[in-house]
């Protein structure tokens, strides 16, 4: 599950990098930091979102688009790993 965990976790920080660079912006994205501090702009969490549901290839529920879940990497990566679970489940 570890293994899991860190895949998930390391493609969405691919992800978070990835809209950074197109504004030219660096960061030093860890799992705790905040998105908003990193540079990510309203805009940006829409790509993001858009982002996540194409690289895992689900549709983000509208009550899981909330802002709680998208505070963060860590944040992110449980919303992601519960809607995995839940699709597996299915």
């Amino acid at each position: 599950m570890q293994a899991f965990n860190t895949d998930v976790r390391n493609r969405i920080i691919k992800l978070v990098k990835g809209i950074l660079e197109q504004n030219s912006l660096t960061a030093d994205v860890t799992s705790s930091a905040k998105l908003v501090d990193a540079g990510l702009t309203s805009m940006d969490m829409v790509n993001l979102m858009l982002g996540v549901e194409a690289e895992f290839d689900f549709t983000i529920p509208q009550s899981e688009i909330t802002p709680e879940n998208f505070q963060s990497v860590e944040t992110l990566e449980r919303m992601v790993a519960t809607q995995l679970r839940l699709a597996n489940a299915a």
